[in-house]
């Protein structure tokens, strides 16, 4: 075992230290994982827990797990999808007190330094607290930014169109000089960082949604009670390659398979609801968004080796989140999944 791997405390010549715990959640990707691992036992300033969901419940991932030890492993008796990792991962973390949960997937690495780097966003939202601001003139959401496999500029739809329901396609990807944050009002748990105060009141992360949508829902609900902002530390890089599309400089539109096609159309049901919560939804502007959606997945499928297959999940998808939209007594996962 490596040097690094004896840090159990954090040791930093930083004055603030965050009482900051990451979740991750894996299924069937130790290799990946390990490369995360040895990513944040290289770090610094370590976080004082990380939590790793296996949704695979894999004795060879508890085994890994084990070898670090400021983890604390979460075996899932099947697998709830990533939607359901997450909730379950920050339902821990959260329950043990920790101020700060930042979520990530198993697939990318932490760059150097990259809680020092987050760390004067974070004391902000804490000064701002402790001064008895209100939740909503406080943020408390950051996403930092993220590097391609190769090292090249990661582009993440930051805004939502929340009438469309959709990503907004167009949202700036450079910063003006001078610029170091952004406005956002969605999520991705491929690095979202969240304050304990907006956990509070907005509950869990929707495991209904097994995979898609459900960072960025749960971003949408955030940005209903809270500031959230985009900051441009480099604080993530992606450790696997995907297939892909390039679209005008930055953008690229990534492969996909046919059981995600399945959920990201589906899955529009459970939006449905939560924009009708907070008066956001409009039947022909969200139907015009889904049908963007799937237009979007009909270019994606053209990556794909087998398009009839591709197709009739798409298919199947939305008329399942039909059934979904329809369902009388269709309730908030909040209300569903209390935190206590």
């Amino acid at each position: 075992m490596s040097k690094s791997y004896q840090k159990e405390t954090m040791q930093s010549t930083t004055p603030y230290i965050p009482n900051l715990a990451i979740v991750v959640t894996t299924f069937e990707r130790q290799e990946l994982l390990q490369e995360l691992l040895d990513s944040i036992a290289a770090l610094e300033v370590l976080p004082k827990k990380v939590f790793i969901v296996d949704n695979e419940n894999s004795p060879k991932t508890k085994a890994l797990v084990g070898s670090f030890p400021w983890t604390a492993y979460i075996a899932m008796k099947e697998n709830s999808g990533g939607a359901g990792g997450f909730s379950r991962g920050i339902k821990e973390a959260y329950s043990a007190g920790f101020d700060w949960v930042w979520a990530m997937d198993d697939d990318v690495k932490v760059l150097p330094k990259a809680i020092e780097k987050l760390s004067r966003w974070m004391r902000q939202t804490e000064e701002d607290l402790s001064q008895g601001k209100d939740l909503s003139e406080v943020t408390t959401v950051y996403q930092g930014l993220r590097k391609n496999f190769d090292g090249t500029f990661f582009y993440w739809q930051y805004h939502f169109i929340n009438k469309l329901a959709i990503p907004n396609p167009v949202s700036p990807s450079g910063f003006d000089p001078g610029e170091d944050s952004r406005a956002m009002n969605t999520a991705c748990f491929e690095g979202s960082l969240f304050h304990r105060s907006i956990i509070e009141r907005i509950g869990l992360p929707d495991a209904r949604f097994f995979i898609y949508w459900d960072d960025t829902m749960y971003g949408y609900l955030a940005s209903k009670h809270t500031g959230m902002l985009l900051v441009t530390e480099y604080v993530l890089q992606r450790s696997r390659s995907l297939e892909s599309l390039r679209i005008g400089v930055m953008r690229r539109l990534n492969t996909t398979s046919d059981f995600t096609r399945y959920y990201i159309m589906r899955n529009r049901g459970h939006m449905a609801h939560y924009l009708r919560i907070y008066g956001d939804y409009n039947r022909f502007l969200f139907g015009f968004g889904t049908f963007l959606t799937f237009i979007k997945e009909i270019i994606r499928l053209s990556l794909s080796k087998d398009f009839r297959s591709g197709f009739s999940r798409l298919v199947e998808g939305f008329r399942d989140s039909r059934k979904i939209l329809k369902e009388p007594d269709w309730q908030p996962y909040a209300e569903i999944m209390p935190l206590d």
